[in-house]
């Protein structure tokens, strides 16, 4: 059996569970399918769901545990929360923006997605973060105006808005 770290996220979903598990590993290096739960009897009558089904998937993206629950209908994702994917390349960035989006996800505003479950995320370049907790105000006011005009951020064009070119 697997054993749990001490702190990881739970994501409610309405019957969606092994499948957004199974994609999301399928984007991430390092990452796989930990262990499936599914409703007993008991599970089933408390929770509405089916008998049988598939209750919990726990998996691992890049070493960071997640579970996901089919919960049912009652709650859904907001943007109140969002998962930050901190890349080193455009071509990180690239990848992991067209993999989340795919299948129905949309592009938000300022690195930010929703992927096709309805949980966001963030596809943000470690320089972007550079920018803007580096020393110099004057860089990351630039690099922060021209990442409001993004969807997908760019690393080029962050850097040269930084360095006022």
């Amino acid at each position: 059996m697997a054993t749990m770290q001490r702190i990881s996220a739970c994501l409610w979903y309405d019957g969606q569970a092994e499948e957004a598990a199974r994609h999301y590993v399928s984007i991430f290096k390092n990452s796989r399918i930990l262990g499936t739960t599914r409703y007993d009897e008991a599970g089933a009558q408390a929770s509405g769901q089916p008998k049988g089904s598939v209750m919990t998937v726990q998996f691992e993206l890049d070493g960071q545990e997640f579970t996901a629950l089919n919960g049912g209908p009652l709650f859904k994702f907001t943007e109140a929360v969002s998962f930050m994917v901190s890349c080193d390349t455009q071509e990180e960035v690239d990848h992991y923006w067209t993999k989340l989006i795919e299948g129905g996800g949309e592009e938000v505003q300022c690195g930010w997605l929703k992927d096709r479950f309805g949980l966001s995320w963030q596809v943000v370049p470690k320089v972007m973060m550079e920018f803007l907790m580096g020393k110099d105000p004057v860089k990351a006011k630039r690099a922060f105006s021209a990442m409001l005009q993004m969807k997908k951020l760019d690393i080029a064009t962050l850097t040269r808005a930084a360095e006022g070119r």
